[in-house]
């Protein structure tokens, strides 16, 4: 096994990543929990919220890059 080299990650982009992926991961398993319990309207509503969250999330990314 082999370690990944973490140190060229700011501390910005960690915790930024973290965060979203706190948000987008339960939107998405909730949605489709929720069609599995034939709620379709909350569960589409769910999972594109976790598509916009993962959206503004690049547009978050993509503006940190362009300032590193």
């Amino acid at each position: 096994m082999t370690y990944v080299d973490t140190s060229d990650i700011s501390a910005q982009v960690f915790i930024t990543v973290l965060l979203l992926l706190l948000i987008i991961a339960p939107l998405v398993s909730l949605g489709v929990l929720r069609l599995f319990q034939s709620k379709k309207k909350s569960g589409i509503m769910l999972i594109i919220s976790g598509a916009a969250v993962y959206g503004v999330f690049q547009v978050v990314m993509s503006i940190t890059h362009m300032f590193a």
